[in-house]
């Protein structure tokens, strides 16, 4: 019989805590479980409100693993739901996460949580995030990302607008800029055009156009997860990887050091697993000592409009 647990109130079935999901660590759902709760209260933050997309991997990163916006089967009554457009104007049901609770029972079923640039609460397709995705064709690295997040920092600043950065958990970085209410087909032209002038600026290091064939050794800065359909790793969730990375913000000096560094040497210095990688047992001290990093972009008072013109 699986262990019921009851967090704030409500009762949820807990299974196969000791079962192994993350190989290369030997780390069980359990310890996963004990990650997002030790982590939520800067994680619920980044969530609330928005309509989650979950990729699903029960069985690790090496079993089965599949997206699902749809609330799964056995989805508690107290877990809120949102009626949210999908494609052909047809609608459909998705979870918010909004507490503890509903956190627990969607970290039982072991997934990566994903979110949209906007909050159902604001509106639909309205953003109150942009962010741009990193993401470097080998034999290219985070360190060639750090690199090009320094270049595009400077060219969000030219337009009054800071940036914020996490590592995606996997092999890039993702910057978010805080927005004023936006429709999302704006802040998808503005950041496509922030990636067409990187690539300009940056032509051996940046590419803008997802040709795989195109991206070896570059980094593409991928624009196209502003679109209000398209949802982004959210801060602080693991990823379905062999090791339990995290999505985890830092600061731009580790981005500064980060970019300054041989990725050979940057390696030593992490124990040969690479710059700016943190698993869940690097987390709750990393939050302990900074805070939430990405807070500011949960204060509507750091929000900032795009600039006059763009996306329209």
């Amino acid at each position: 019989m699986s262990p019921i647990t009851e967090v704030e109130g409500r009762r949820i079935a807990l299974k196969n805590l000791d079962k192994v999901i993350h190989p290369a660590t030997g780390t069980t759902k359990g310890e996963l479980l004990h990650y997002l709760a030790s982590a939520s209260g800067a994680l619920l933050g980044h969530l609330h409100g928005r309509p989650l997309a979950f990729l699903r991997y029960p069985d690790g990163p090496d079993g089965q693993t599949f997206f699902t916006k749809n609330p799964p089967p056995g989805t508690p009554s107290w877990v809120t739901t949102a009626e949210v457009t999908r494609h052909e104007g047809e609608t459909a049901r998705q979870v918010l996460v909004q507490d503890l609770p509903s956190l627990m029972w969607a970290a039982n079923l072991v997934v990566e949580f994903h979110a949209p640039m906007w909050r159902i609460d604001v509106g639909e397709g309205v953003a109150d995030r942009l962010v741009l995705d990193l993401d470097p064709g080998p034999p290219a690295t985070i360190v060639d990302c750090c690199a090009v997040a320094l270049w595009l920092r400077e060219r969000l600043r030219a337009d009054g607008l800071p940036a914020y950065a996490k590592t995606s958990g996997s092999k890039g970085l993702h910057l978010l800029v805080p927005l004023e209410p936006t429709p999302s087909r704006q802040t998808t032209a503005y950041a496509r055009r922030l990636a067409a002038e990187a690539a300009a600026a940056l032509p051996r290091l940046v590419i803008r156009k997802m040709t795989r064939s195109l991206r070896t050794g570059k980094v593409y800065v991928d624009f196209s997860q502003n679109a209000a359909a398209k949802t982004t790793a959210a801060p602080y969730t693991v990823r379905a990887r062999p090791e339990p990375t995290v999505s985890t913000p830092v600061t731009w000096d580790e981005i500064e050091r980060t970019a300054e560094e041989e990725a050979a040497e940057a390696a030593e210095d992490t124990g040969g697993a690479g710059p700016l990688v943190f698993r869940i047992d690097d987390v709750p001290a990393r939050l302990e000592r900074h805070g939430d990093l990405l807070a500011p972009l949960l204060d509507p008072g750091r929000a900032h409009p795009l600039p006059a013109g763009d996306g329209r």
